[in-house]
């Protein structure tokens, strides 16, 4: 990962985020919004009961999204956003994961990804799916579609595809 990954600003359409919270029904826990940009995900999903971090670089998003927090009287228990490049980041204590970043950059996060995260977590792709990842569920359509990922599945799946390789 030596690149510089960065990502232009786009922020989750209403009908993005629905699907993205569509996905996440059911589960609990910590959750990583990865370019978490004015805040909209973090948002919604600490309204549904996670415990969110938002990883934002861009100071002026950043300044945003805990203003807005501020004002609307969500407690830092509930979201909380950091000014960190989350590739340099250890995500290993986040058990959801979401994301809406660009293709380009989909491969590298994977990696990143299956180093890190333990296995019972989901990771929710935007927009952008991962190339070579199995997909549990999907939400919408076009621009608005997103992808559940599981871990376990993920790996299980990667695991075999370098099994049947070898052979």
């Amino acid at each position: 990962m030596a690149a510089v990954k960065k990502v232009p600003y786009l922020p989750s359409s209403k009908d993005q985020t629905l699907n993205t919270m569509k996905l996440l029904e059911g589960r609990t826990g910590r959750l990583a919004d990865l370019g978490s940009g004015d805040g909209r995900l973090v948002f919604a999903a600490s309204s549904a009961g996670f415990e969110c971090t938002g990883f934002e670089i861009n100071s002026i998003l950043l300044a945003y999204a805990r203003s807005k927090a501020q004002w609307t009287g969500v407690p830092s228990s509930k979201a909380t956003f950091v000014k960190k490049d989350f590739w340099k980041t250890d995500l290993s204590k986040y058990n959801n994961v979401t994301a809406f970043l660009a293709p380009g950059v989909m491969d590298a996060l994977g990696e990143k990804l299956i180093k890190e995260l333990p296995d019972d977590a989901r990771v929710i792709a935007c927009r952008f799916p991962f190339p070579n990842w199995p997909h549990q569920l999907s939400s919408g359509t076009g621009l608005d579609q997103t992808w559940a990922y599981d871990m376990s599945t993920v790996r299980s799946s990667l695991r075999n595809v370098s099994s049947v390789a070898m052979k």
